[in-house]
């Protein structure tokens, strides 16, 4: 199926453990109407619970990956509603969609075919690796309407690039080059345009293979350990090493390793 053929604005589906979501509004640069928004949402919370799934991909058709709020509908919206009706997109989409991503028990990949600007690039950055297109790039765009940052950029952004250097892309916005955001950490792996899918499909590929339980516990663990003391730390990898541990995944490799073969993992 060509996806720029359908009129929905987010697409889903599964093939081999690799769940593909897809902003698909090529148009208009996948900007977030409240339609992309809802739909994004619902496709988030369908991949953390879908057992075909292990590992996700977010992608976007056309030119760009995300260009953020869909402002055409903004305009209408601040000109139609209260304010409080306008912004309260904040605490009812972008955020459960970046707490979604965080909270995924399987490792997320951001395929990041053009540009990501503002909410877009919160999107992508909320993902635990960015294959970057060597034509595409990041803006963080949001003072350059006068607004702050959402979708857990304040959060990711930091933990990235430090605290000094997003001070300073936050409020000086501009287009980070791929080759610049391979340079700063925003890019995990920066590949040609043209072999961006084959990049992604061989990462995919690889954590779909890998042992989803584990990748789950250090996605937690990494999230834990920024807010906790070393000891509390040190206590919840405990907790995690006794849950893998306790895996036929484990048992398993355990099993090949002995035997000198490769293990294979399913999941579980």
């Amino acid at each position: 199926m060509n996806p720029s053929v359908t009129s929905e604005p987010v697409l889903y589906d599964v093939d081999g453990g690799i769940a593909r979501i897809t902003l698909n509004r090529p148009d208009a640069m996948n900007a977030l109407d409240l339609a992309t928004k809802e739909s994004l949402k619902a496709a988030v919370e369908r991949a953390a619970t879908d057992d075909a799934a292990r590992v996700v991909v977010i992608a976007g058709t056309g030119r760009a990956f995300c260009v953020g709020q869909d402002l055409k509908e903004h305009i209408t919206n601040l000109q139609s509603k209260p304010l409080a009706e306008v912004w309260a997109t904040v605490p009812e989409h972008y955020a459960p969609i970046a707490s979604g991503i965080a909270a995924m028990p399987k490792p997320v990949v951001a395929a990041v075919n053009g540009v990501a600007a503002g909410a877009g690039a919160s999107l992508a950055f909320a993902c635990d690796f960015r294959v970057v297109a060597d034509t595409a790039g990041f803006n963080l765009a949001f003072t350059g309407i006068a607004l702050s940052c959402d979708t857990g950029i304040s959060w990711t952004l930091p933990r990235l690039v430090g605290q000094a250097k997003a001070a300073e892309l936050l409020m000086l916005p501009r287009t980070v080059s791929a080759a610049e955001a391979l340079e700063l950490g925003l890019a995990t792996t920066v590949a040609p345009a043209d072999r961006l899918e084959d990049e992604v499909a061989s990462l995919a590929s690889a954590l779909a293979a890998g042992p989803t339980v584990a990748y789950a516990a250090i996605r937690a663990l990494l999230d834990y350990s920024a807010t906790h003391t070393l000891d509390e730390t040190l206590a919840f990898e405990g907790d995690k090493m006794a849950l893998t541990g306790g895996t036929e995944d484990h048992a398993n490799a355990v099993r090949s390793f002995v035997a000198k073969q490769k293990p294979v993992f399913e999941g579980r």
